[in-house]
């Protein structure tokens, strides 16, 4: 399996990214795809899962902004990211699964990551 984050940066408060996660080594299409993030200092967060039916949930302190979809012919899972707060400052990770306990308990491997800084 292999998962790797792009799309990450520094960005205004109100501002936008869209980040992206490739992957390999798996049949993408039949699994469901979690964001996690891990701010400085923090545990890891949830922040969305999409099933492989494109059934999507979010976490209470993204939804509405936040926005996850998924490319079964290109392998890939995205984050478009709206409204961005500073609290939202933390490292992203994509994971194989729909399993978020199995995810935030580090029984899944994510990728490398990739950072998000939201600061004026």
């Amino acid at each position: 399996v292999q998962l790797v984050e792009s799309g990450g940066g520094l960005v205004q408060p109100g501002g936008s990214l869209r980040l992206s996660c490739a992957t390999s080594g798996f049949t993408f299409s039949d699994y469901g795809m979690t964001w996690v993030r891990r701010a400085p200092g923090k545990e890891l967060e949830w922040v969305s899962t999409i099933l492989w039916s494109g059934s999507t949930t979010y976490a209470d302190s993204v939804r509405g902004r936040f926005t996850t979809s998924r490319d079964n012919a290109q392998n890939a899972l995205f984050l478009q990211m709206n409204a961005l707060k500073p609290d939202d400052t933390a490292v992203y990770y994509c994971a194989n699964s729909y399993k978020i306990l199995d995810v935030l308990d580090g029984r899944v491997p994510l990728g490398r990551g990739t950072q998000v800084t939201v600061s004026s």
